[in-house]
């Protein structure tokens, strides 16, 4: 007995599968035609083929049949009004391929040169499925001209892919230059041991401090000569500033000058200033390519000092925007924000930046220089479930400490009860929410 399902609920089954987004492309003596489709799969590696399914009665169906050539274009998180022209959606539209940039594939089929990823095929076979034809096709060429988030379709609506939060966040610390040198190295030495990386102003120091098997430290430097020195000294970490606005190619030579010492255990941290800049994140996502390329350990992304009023700052969009391609982009690489709180957006880019793929952040101490505070970070972090390094009695003794010998002067005792150190047994992760 052959059951019969309703159509309506059938749709609404099918409607809660999601699936990419493509637009397959054909070509022959009728010019250029394309249409939007979700119905593409992967069929087998060796060889490569791959498969569409179109209905019978739409014209799409009747020129793939003639021409014998297709392509699918997988479309990016951005290509949504390119989805919805070559649906259909768009009325008095006449030539769809008027909207983004196409050539012409091996097959001649059109090929968007700003895709996800593309396939060129040469019909292989064609099955009967239904009110359906299946197109067996051979890849006969390919491409991923750029590392991008793609574009979903969900319940019959476009959207993009889920926002999952990170089991946990690494934090680093670049504020204890303000602080007395005397008591810098207890205050870092505390924060190593709770997992937290910390930034000295020196070579001698930061080798010093990191001579003692106790977390890492790292040394900022400001060219070639400075970084290598640094790495011949036996610096853990070696970080060094480029701007956002440049190609990045300057970045490169110094990390591989670092690589060329012969410490490979020397992490080099690239710092690129302005970054999050919404007029410089194409510059931006230049430079996080040649550092990846060169082998840099981390990439820091800067928000300006500037707040958004002054035209710097990020707002949690364009933040989002930037992070979706830079996040690919660095691949293994990791990326750390380090963040303003600008009109209290702090936190919430922080979050943002951890919906997009952060797991690094850079906090300060004692709210120093406008960077994000690593309290308010944490706080937030033990509120939806993520793990930090510093657990809340520790970071509370830390943070006033670091408070009260910012405003004292070099050497001199704290006014009234001298601040006391915490105890560097007591800072330790924090457990892991329940």
């Amino acid at each position: 007995m052959t059951a019969v399902i309703d159509k309506t609920t059938f749709r609404q089954v099918l409607s809660r599968w999601p699936s990419g987004v493509g637009i397959v492309t054909t070509a022959g003596a009728d010019g250029w035609h394309g249409m939007t489709a979700s119905s593409f799969s992967s069929v087998s590696l060796a060889p490569p083929l791959v498969l569409v399914c179109l209905d019978r009665a739409i014209r799409s169906h009747r020129l793939l049949t003639r021409n014998g050539v297709f392509a699918v274009n997988v479309l990016g998180r951005d290509h949504l009004a390119l989805g919805r022209r070559f649906a259909g959606m768009e009325p008095g539209v006449t030539d769809r391929f008027a909207a983004g940039d196409w050539l012409p594939g091996a097959t001649g089929s059109p090929v968007l040169t700003d895709a996800a990823a593309w396939v060129d095929c040469r019909v292989l076979h064609r099955y009967p499925g239904g009110d359906h034809t299946i197109f067996l096709g051979e890849v006969v060429a390919a491409g991923v001209p750029r590392l991008t988030s793609p574009l979903l379709f969900h319940s019959r609506s476009w959207g993009q892919l889920a926002d999952p939060l990170p089991d946990r966040v690494d934090l680093a610390d670049t504020g204890l230059a303000g602080v007395a040198a005397p008591h810098a190295a207890r205050l870092a030495r505390a924060l190593r041991l709770a997992g937290v990386r910390v930034r000295l102003g020196t070579t001698a120091s930061a080798g010093a401090e990191g001579s003692d098997g106790v977390g890492c430290s790292s040394v900022h430097v400001a060219d070639v000569d400075g970084a290598v020195a640094a790495a011949t000294a036996g610096s853990p970490a070696v970080e060094f500033t480029v701007p956002a606005d440049g190609d990045g190619a300057g970045a490169a030579r110094l990390v591989r000058a670092v690589r060329d010492t012969g410490r490979p255990n020397t992490l080099v941290v690239a710092r690129i200033r302005d970054a999050l800049r919404p007029e410089l994140a194409r510059a931006c996502l230049l430079t996080v390519q040649r550092l990846t390329a060169a082998g840099c350990g981390e990439i820091v992304l800067e928000e300006p000092a500037e707040g958004p009023d002054d035209g710097g700052g990020a707002s949690p969009l364009a933040l989002r925007r930037l992070l979706q391609d830079a996040v690919p982009e660095a691949g293994a690489v990791p990326l750390r924000l380090a963040l303003r709180d600008h009109h209290g957006l702090g936190l919430v880019n922080a979050l943002t930046g951890m919906k997009s793929g952060i797991r690094c952040f850079e906090t300060t101490l004692g709210d120093c220089g406008g960077t994000l505070a690593t309290d308010r970070l944490a706080l937030l972090c033990s509120r939806i479930g993520v793990a930090a390094p510093l657990d809340g009695v520790a970071l509370r003794a830390l943070r006033a400490e670091a408070r009260v010998l910012r405003a004292q002067p070099s050497g001199a005792p704290a006014p009234g009860t001298p601040p006391r150190s915490p105890d560097p047994a007591a800072v330790h992760p924090a457990p892991d929410p329940q």
